[in-house]
């Protein structure tokens, strides 16, 4: 394990230089497992902050070619978090992924796999941004619409 391994773990995951060190450790080296282990780390914060206090966030909106638009509701803990970039780029990749996705509610939406990984699901794409911020994030609702489409 060199510091560029690390560099590189760290930049695939944004896991912290240490987190990546003892993964690293725990996977006897291996990059494959050591992601795998920070992934299922980020995992288990999610599961910790589950429950905590939802009472920020975004409304986030995207269309697509005029012929496909999307709104969604995604929340946070507290309001310097709904104006971090990366919670900014997660609310823009899940519009997205509804818009192309389409899928019936947050339950279904979670268990796609995501457009722009698809080694990752969308829950898992969400626990990994909750274990870089650190905050409780929640998708909450969202309405996709569809020129043409019959109500």
């Amino acid at each position: 394990m060199s510091a560029q391994d690390i560099a590189k773990l760290r930049e695939e995951t944004g896991a912290g230089v240490m987190d990546c060190k003892r993964a690293f450790d725990e996977a006897g080296g291996d990059f494959s497992k050591a992601k795998k282990i920070l992934q299922d780390n980020a995992g288990a914060i999610a599961k910790k902050k589950a429950e905590r206090a939802t009472n920020h966030g975004v409304i986030e909106g995207y269309t697509h070619g005029g012929k496909i638009g999307v709104l969604v509701e995604v929340l946070c803990e507290s309001d310097f978090v709904a104006k971090n970039p990366e919670f900014k780029s997660l609310t823009k990749d899940i519009a997205m992924q509804i818009a192309s996705m389409n899928p019936k509610n947050v339950e279904e939406l979670l268990k796609q796999e995501y457009i722009k990984d698809q080694t990752q699901t969308i829950e898992e794409y969400l626990n990994s941004v909750i274990g870089k911020i650190r905050e409780n994030i929640k998708i909450k609702r969202f309405i996709r619409f569809e020129l043409g489409e019959k109500e």
